[in-house]
């Protein structure tokens, strides 16, 4: 059945798994236009110009001619792994929508030189339909390295690790990991604006976000779909859906001021 919670506009819905053909039809989305989230698609053309090897740096050459020195993982991942060598043309990126072609120069154990064959650009954050802002409970093993690799490769703009009465911590090695990987994933999809990986976060902390957003949902086992109730409801600019454990997660939510 449906359910709500007049305290925090809260809906339950239920699983759904409608054919996409299905979805496209009922909820009426003839004047929408699938686009993708990922900021790769940010740039005229093509942004990696023919494939050029994309590196991080958070500090960018200030014009055409500029060389900047850098160092740590990228300089191994350069020179150990994809073997490139003076003179070999490389973008780098600082993960704000900064980006820049450059020549290798100087290879040193440390380090190397990154000599700018352009002035730097700067990218603005593709508009999209939907922001997608996630907040998950942490996770065994590699299913929590894989969620924050496909929340970054689909276009999520920020990332907030849960912490919950069975999972009431997370250390910074894991945190650290987190970054890595979100790193890794911006540098594979080809996205010139990072996602967030937000602090910790109590799942309280949640609910001052459902007071504040005018069409919130909870998947509840049972309830209405979220097709159905999604095609009942008025149009708003956002809203927040909340998908708990297996367990669920509904009567928790519902039941806090």
């Amino acid at each position: 059945m449906f359910h709500s919670c007049s305290s925090s506009q809260m809906r339950a819905i239920g699983a759904f798994r409608p054919r996409l053909t299905e979805l496209l039809n009922r909820l009426s989305f003839r004047s929408f236009r699938v686009r993708a989230l990922s900021s790769s698609s940010l740039a005229s053309s093509n942004q990696s110009r023919g494939g050029l090897p994309r590196f991080f740096s958070q500090v960018l050459p200030s014009y055409k001619g500029d060389v900047i020195r850098l160092e740590g993982d990228e300089v191994w991942h350069m020179t150990k792994v994809l073997r490139l060598k003076t003179d070999d043309r490389v973008e780098l990126f600082n993960g704000n929508g900064g980006l820049v072609e450059g020549s290798i120069k100087n290879i040193r154990v440390n380090g190397l030189d990154i000599l700018a064959m352009e002035d730097p650009k700067s990218v603005l954050p593709q508009s999209t339909q939907w922001h997608v802002f996630a907040a998950c409970g942490t996770l065994k093993g590699g299913r929590a390295d894989w969620l924050v690799e496909k929340c970054t490769e689909l276009g999520a703009s920020s990332l907030t690790p849960l912490l919950t009465e069975r999972c009431p911590t997370i250390s910074d090695n894991r945190v650290h990991r987190f970054e890595r990987i979100t790193l890794a994933a911006t540098k594979q999809c080809q996205r010139l604006h990072q996602m967030d990986l937000n602090s910790p976060l109590k799942i309280d902390g949640l609910l001052h976000l459902i007071n504040e957003t005018k069409l919130s949902f909870v998947a509840v086992a049972e309830a209405t779909p979220l097709v159905s109730a999604l095609a009942s409801t008025e149009i708003e600019s956002g809203g927040l859906l909340v998908i708990g454990p297996e367990g669920g997660c509904g009567e928790y939510i519902c039941h806090q001021d």
